[in-house]
């Protein structure tokens, strides 16, 4: 069994970006806090499926250059290969959880 509590842990930027609350052995998955203007990064995976489930925040998610305004409760379940990238262009913070399987954490490719 693995425990984790999301308060004991930091973002990757301090009071934003990604923050993992469990790294393998067979998948990750965290929080992300995207502050206005803030950008996730357009990436890909050549393996890995992710999930992201929007909690709160109205971001667009950007799947193969297609825009998705998103509202609270959506979720984004990406194939391998598929590029994408969430923009924060909302005037409040987004709160994103995200899924990767399986565990590969080098598996992160620039969007084409």
């Amino acid at each position: 069994m693995e425990r984790a509590n999301e308060h004991d842990l930091e973002f990757r930027h301090g009071d934003h970006g990604p923050k993992y609350l469990f790294r393998g052995p067979r998948h990750e998955w965290g929080i992300i806090l995207l502050r206005p203007g803030d950008t996730l990064g357009a990436h890909g995976h050549r393996e890995v499926e992710e999930t992201f489930f929007f909690e709160s925040g109205a971001p667009k998610m950007i799947v193969n250059r297609v825009e998705h305004r998103v509202r609270s409760g959506d979720v984004f379940r990406l194939e391998p290969g598929e590029a994408h990238d969430i923009v924060n262009d909302a005037a409040g913070p987004a709160r994103i959880i995200f899924i990767k399987c399986p565990y590969l954490p080098d598996d992160k490719v620039a969007a084409r």
